[in-house]
């Protein structure tokens, strides 16, 4: 059977490669991407492709750190954390979230906010102390790595999105891309004092990751909803850029440690702003997820991942809600 020229022969085409097609461990078949048509295939592909550029980026961080070229290199954590942004926003925008979509933005983020950050401390201000800076850059990864594992398994969909469960590996990367860009390259001896700051800023950020500690999303300045909060976030966005224009070294320092900072001031300020504005304005009860380490073991021996399930007791602490 024909239709003008072109014989119709998908079905035949499709059984004949039946056997090579992958099955989701769901069983839910896997769909190639030559099935679909162009300007869907580039619907679904186009948070990957910010994904992968996020990746490229972290890893030139890297290549540019070993060569000793510190400050581009923390240029290029902050471009990682712009991509890292713009592939949620955009998988959002255009209703490409997909499970592979996630796998592949941690395997970026592990790349840009877990290894280049490591690597970056490492070669930038610890030279002098090679045990020290080896274990600062291994702290640095096995938190980053927790963080984004206990993420795809602990995700809660009914959580509030407004707050992440720890502090996210972008915004850690983003106190070590502010420091380094703002100090360029210090001096690093023998003195304690010297070495305290490369300490700290290695070792309180991992730590952080890997806390339950809530920290703001401000996913509402990246989609508001209203004109008044479109228009806040156009301000936010002028000033920063004008910051950044101006003053990079400062804007960045304010951004990073601000946002890290907002954690530890919320928690001291909300009894006075539920006071103020009432319980919107704080953070909701927490509930808890199974432990990530505590997985239920199906019929063929493995981890079932899925099997994490929200608790009742609100008072205890939660997985990842970004």
């Amino acid at each position: 059977m024909t239709t003008g020229q072109h014989p119709v022969d998908r079905p035949e085409r499709r059984r004949r490669f039946d056997r090579w097609r992958l099955v989701a461990p769901s069983g839910v078949d896997v769909v190639s991407l030559r099935q679909l048509r162009p300007r869907e295939r580039l619907r679904l592909v186009s948070p990957s492709i910010f994904t992968t550029l996020n990746m490229f980026s972290g890893l030139t961080c890297v290549l540019l750190a070993f060569r000793g070229y510190f400050r581009e290199a923390a240029v290029l954590i902050a471009v990682s954390i712009v991509m890292d942004i713009a592939d949620g926003f955009v998988a959002r925008r255009v209703g490409a979230t997909s499970p592979f979509g996630i796998q592949l933005d941690s395997l970026a983020d592990l790349i840009s906010f877990g290894l280049a950050p490591a690597v970056l401390v490492h070669t930038w201000a610890l030279p002098t102390w090679p045990i020290l800076a080896w274990a600062a850059a291994c702290l640095w990864l096995a938190c980053a790595a927790f963080r984004l594992a206990r993420f795809n398994v602990t995700t809660d969909p009914t959580a509030d999105k407004r707050y992440f469960i720890g502090l996210p590996s972008p915004g850690a990367a983003a106190v070590v891309m502010a420091t380094i860009f703002a100090l360029d390259n210090p001096e690093i001896g023998p003195d304690p004092a010297k070495f305290a700051l490369p300490v700290a800023i290695s070792a309180v950020p991992a730590i952080l990751m890997v806390t339950t500690i809530r920290f703001r999303s401000f996913r509402n300045l990246l989609q508001p909803t209203s004109p008044r909060g479109r228009l806040v976030s156009l301000t936010v966005l002028a000033l920063v850029v004008v910051g950044l224009v101006f003053v990079p070294g400062l804007t960045g320092l304010v951004i990073a440690y601000s946002y890290v900072l907002q954690a530890p001031f919320g928690v001291l300020t909300a009894p006075l702003r539920e006071r103020l504005f009432g319980p919107d304005s704080v953070a909701p009860p927490r509930t808890r997820l199974r432990s990530v380490f505590l997985g239920v073991i199906d019929d063929d021996g493995l981890d079932d991942a899925s099997a994490v399930q929200p608790c009742a007791d609100p008072e205890a602490p939660a997985g990842d809600l970004g």
